[in-house]
């Protein structure tokens, strides 16, 4: 079987495709700004891999969340409830964790279906 890779470095690539599956690296927004800032700009790019890799977010099968303090999670959940497809929400984790940087405040992985 075919394995496609995008936005492929040295260390990662930033999707993979293997049997109708898209795995996602983890996803972060510009440091500097607050967690809706952040979450938004992560899940635009979670959207243009997604189109990227032939797919969208209708079909996320599940996402993974790890946010730096979760004091931010209501403001994080406002961005991603506006951003999910209404009817097509995934399995779902959040969880706390110290990020690459401190400046990183959330960090968006998902799994999705061709």
């Amino acid at each position: 079987m075919d394995i496609k890779r995008f936005e492929t470095g040295q260390r990662m690539s930033q999707a993979v495709v293997h049997n109708g599956t898209v795995y996602l690296a983890g996803q972060v927004g510009k440091p500097g700004s607050d967690v809706a800032g952040q979450t938004r700009e992560a899940l635009a790019e979670v959207d243009r891999l997604l189109a990227l890799s032939g797919t969208d977010k209708t079909r996320i099968l599940s996402a993974q969340v790890w946010m730096a303090d979760m004091a931010d999670f209501q403001a994080m959940n406002a961005v991603w409830d506006a951003w999910v497809a209404p009817g097509h929400a995934p399995a779902r984790a959040t969880g706390e964790s110290k990020l690459a940087t401190s400046e990183y405040l959330v960090e968006v992985i998902v799994t999705a279906a061709l």
